[in-house]
């Protein structure tokens, strides 16, 4: 003898009440995914200003203040006016008699994988690049992040980057060697 067992198939309705569930628990996801996105975004900003600050203050010694300049159209510095994220920015770092002891300016790089982001100083009266900090980062721990560590970061702390007499290159080519390679300072 056999047993015979009958097997419900669901009805139309339960099919749109699962499609109803799906788009509901999806708009709802989305909706908060918004929400935290434009709930977080100005303390985001605020933090990265607060961090480039702190490493304007790293990369340039002894200095007590700084002030930000934007550069204009005309090749040309003024005060900072506006926040637009796409106008390029100089950090002017001063010490306590109002001495400006160097400029910070921000750049990019790709690395292995991602672009980086940097932070340059410049001493104008030496003409030497002073410091280097590394803003962003999203290299591989133990491979990419080796240019955040002392031996790569000392390279940075009296570059020579003298222009020429006639302003159009600099002094001495800037070299890159391999590690232990270097045969000067």
């Amino acid at each position: 003898m056999s047993d015979t067992t009958k097997i419900m198939l669901p009805e139309k309705s339960d099919d749109k009440k699962m499609i109803m569930a799906m788009a509901s628990i999806g708009i709802i996801c989305a909706l908060l995914i918004v929400l935290t996105y434009e709930g977080t975004k100005t303390t985001i900003e605020e933090n990265k200003a607060k961090a480039l600050e702190a490493a304007v203050f790293q990369v340039i010694p002894g200095i007590t203040k700084t002030k930000t300049f934007q550069l204009n159209p005309d090749r040309t510095f003024s005060e900072m006016t506006s926040n637009d994220p796409n106008v390029q920015k100089v950090h002017a770092g001063y010490d306590d008699k109002g001495q400006c002891k160097g400029i910070a300016f921000q750049g990019s790089g790709k690395a292995y994988g991602e672009l980086l982001s940097l932070l340059f100083s410049y001493d104008p009266d030496q003409q030497k690049i002073i410091g280097f900090y590394v803003l962003e980062s999203k290299e591989t721990p133990g491979i990419g992040d080796k240019i955040e560590k002392e031996p790569f970061l000392n390279n940075f702390k009296a570059m020579d980057v003298a222009l020429s007499d006639n302003q159009t290159a600099l002094k001495n080519e800037i070299i890159t060697v391999k590690n232990g390679e270097k045969k000067n300072a």
